[in-house]
Parts: structure tokens; C-alpha cells; sequence
């Protein structure tokens, strides 16, 4: 199976029942509308957890009516998260999602030894874009959680993002390692973790997918780009998946995509017990709106 737009997300989550996804500190206009407008296209069960005031007074000016919707009322940001994490950690919901709280506190809950989501697994990021000038849906990892990975946390965040992946209906993605050159360089630490990554796929070290790198972002993306420099390649101009040799080239592609190449944008953390909806605070509604459709198709 591929996925070439956003919409086709809308295919998977059809006929399922609603997941249940809990909004922390939901009074974040961007965040609560975008919620709602998945309600209203009934992919998700809302609840919302924060100041009850300011919840209903964004959904009347934005034209929604939310009787019946169920609204636990703690104005203080710290405990309404420490609440939605609990719900998830004892399984009364499926989703979670940060409202108006910075990022630094909501892990910090997710996190927690005795009550947060916590597997064993290391979080990572993953982002899904539609770009128009590519044939399908390309995922990004990661943009937003590690910042200089090694060679064990690469290896943890491809197998997040190839679970992930499967749990959308891709049999066997393929996975682009991406350096600034092709070739091996030892002075290159990143070209040195995608050839030890690609001979640990060919060993079937990690599974169920294809990895192939050291790849130039050209080359991973563009065929012809490949094939004129000589590079034979099962990944190279088909890539499903871009692993990020660090955050700063991460971010940076991130937002080059969204603010230069206007692409559509969903973003999910993997390797909780759930998937959590944690998008910048500059992403637009429609991306936040996309990222709920995402965690929803992702959930188990």
C-alpha cells in the first residue's frame, strides 16, 4: 500500500470506531478547532481537559456546539496535563494531544516513572508530507525530539518509524539514510551510521523494510538524479522514508517543506504507549487537524 495524500488517511480511519483522544490544557484555539473539525468528521471521540470557560468561549466564536462533549475543568496547565496522561496510562482513552502547554512539560508528565506512557522505547518524531512535486507521501524522522543521535538511537527511531509505517499498510517501506554525500567518508559520522544501518537491514538486524545510505537528499528523492550518478539504488527516487542524520538538518527540511514547497504536514511522537499529537506552535490548523487523522490511523 501507498499513501499519496493526506486524504488517503481518511480511507484507513473510515468504518473504525472513534478514537479517544484527550486534549491537554485544551484551551489553544488552533488546537480545539482542529479537534473538533475531526469530531465533526467523526475520526475521534474528544475530551477535553483545562479551563472550561475559556474551552466554550473558543468553541461559540468558532460556530461549535460541544453539548454532550465531555470537558474536565483544571485552569492549571501543570495538573490538567498530569490528568490527561493519567487517563491514557490507565487506557480510558487512545490519543493524547498538547493544547496550550509548552512541550518541555507535557514529556516531562509522558515521561514520569510511576504514572506516565513510558515503554522502553526511545521517543522519536515523525513527520508525513505531501509534497506536490513528489509522487506520494514521504515521512521525515526526526525533526523534534533527538538531537544528535548515535548509532543505538538511529537504530531505535528507524524501527519506531518502520512499526509505524507497517501499522499504515506499508508491507516493506524503504528507508533513505541521508549524509551530504554518497560515498563513505570516515571524517563523516553520519555516512558511517547509514552504511552500518544498510548491512544491519541486509543482515536482518532491523526488519521489514529496505534501508539504503549513505543517500544525498537528491538522490534519495529524484531517480534521475541517481541513475546520472551512476548510484543502483531500490530506495533512491521511491523513498517512503527519510531518516534525519541530525535534528538541525531535520528542523531545517521540516520547515523548508512547510514554508518554501507549501507542503501539507502531519507529525506524531512515536514509542509511548500511545501515539501523541505534539505539533509547533507555528503549524497551521489543517496541519494540526492532518496530525489528528495520522494518530488516529496509527492507533492500535
Amino acid at each position: 500500500m501507498v499513501l499519496k495524500s493526506m486524504s488517503d488517511l481518511k480511507g484507513i480511519v473510515a468504518g473504525k470506531p472513534r478514537k479517544k483522544l484527550v486534549l491537554a490544557a485544551a484551551q489553544d484555539q488552533h488546537s480545539l478547532v482542529a479537534v473538533l473539525r475531526a469530531w465533526k468528521d467523526e475520526i475521534i471521540e474528544p475530551i477535553f481537559i483545562g479551563d472550561t470557560e475559556g474551552i466554550q468561549t473558543l468553541c461559540s466564536e468558532n460556530g461549535y456546539d460541544i453539548t454532550g462533549l465531555r470537558i474536565i475543568h483544571e485552569p492549571e496547565i501543570e495538573k490538567s496535563v498530569e490528568m490527561a496522561v493519567k487517563m491514557l496510562s490507565s487506557k480510558q482513552a487512545d490519543i493524547l494531544m498538547k493544547g496550550k502547554v509548552g512541550t518541555s512539560s507535557l514529556l516531562k508528565c509522558v515521561l514520569n516513572k510511576e504514572w506516565g506512557l513510558r515503554t522502553g522505547n526511545l521517543l522519536s518524531h515523525i513527520a508525513l508530507f505531501e509534497v506536490d512535486t513528489y509522487h506520494k507521501l514521504i515521512a521525515v524522522t526526526d525533526v523534534a525530539m533527538n538531537i544528535a543521535p548515535n548509532l543505538k538511537d538511529k537504530i531505535s527511531i528507524v524501527n519506531n518509524s518502520v512499526s509505524f509505517l507497517n501499522r499504515l499498510g506499508y508491507v516493506m517501506p524503504k528507508v533513505a539514510v541521508l549524509g551530504a554525500v554518497e560515498m563513505v567518508n570516515e571524517n563523516m559520522e553520519a555516512t558511517l551510521h547509514a552504511a552500518l544501518l544498510s548491512k544491519m537491514n541486509q543482515r536482518e538486524q532491523i526488519r521489514n523494510c529496505i534501508i539504503d545510505g549513505p543517500l544525498a537528499f537528491d538522490n534519495a528523492v529524484s531517480l534521475e538524479s541517481a541513475q546520472f550518478k551512476g548510484i543502483k539504488s531500490e530506495v533512491a527516487g521511491d523513498t517512503d522514508l527519510l531518516l534525519m542524520p541530525d535534528i538541525e538538518v531535520g528542523n531545517v527540511l521540516y520547515k523548508s517543506l512547510v514554508f518554501f514547497a507549501k507542503a501539507k504536514v502531519a507529525s506524531i511522537i512515536l514509542g509511548a504507549q500511545v501515539p501523541i499529537v505534539l505539533t509547533s506552535r507555528s503549524d497551521s490548523e489543517q496541519a494540526k487537524y492532518d496530525s489528528i487523522l495520522l494518530s488516529a490511523a496509527a492507533s492500535k
